[in-house]
């Protein structure tokens, strides 16, 4: 078993329950990982033969489009595409947050971290 990681993944989004988030927008990090199999792309050195992370870059970019309000439904859209999309993973890891939230403090961010297996 091996990992692919991702950190700090930066995104500009709409997601908040507040209204003023959904018209102003806000910045947002990612931090993915995933659990599969490495053994044949350690030998083989072919892309086929691992979790290509520009693909797994594409969900979570595609997806922080999508508005949501809460963080968490956005964590497991992104989750449930990787499920979907790339079969040899065999469990996921994802933290999301936002950046400077409207929380009346200051506060540099607030994260939701997700742990889901196959």
């Amino acid at each position: 078993m091996g990992k692919v990681k991702l950190s700090n993944i930066k995104a500009y989004a709409h997601h908040g329950c507040l209204e003023e988030e959904a018209i102003i927008g806000s910045d947002y990090r990612v931090d993915l990982e995933v659990k599969t199999d490495l053994t044949k792309a350690s030998q083989s050195d072919n892309l086929v033969d691992t979790v290509d992370y520009v693909h797994l870059n594409r969900i979570v970019k595609e997806e922080m489009k999508v508005r949501s309000k809460l963080l968490e439904h956005v964590a497991k859209r992104i989750i449930d595409r990787v499920f979907s999309e790339l079969p040899t993973v065999e469990e996921v890891e994802i933290s999301v947050s936002k950046i400077n939230p409207p929380i009346g403090g200051d506060v540099e961010m607030v994260s939701i971290n997700l742990q889901r297996t196959r």
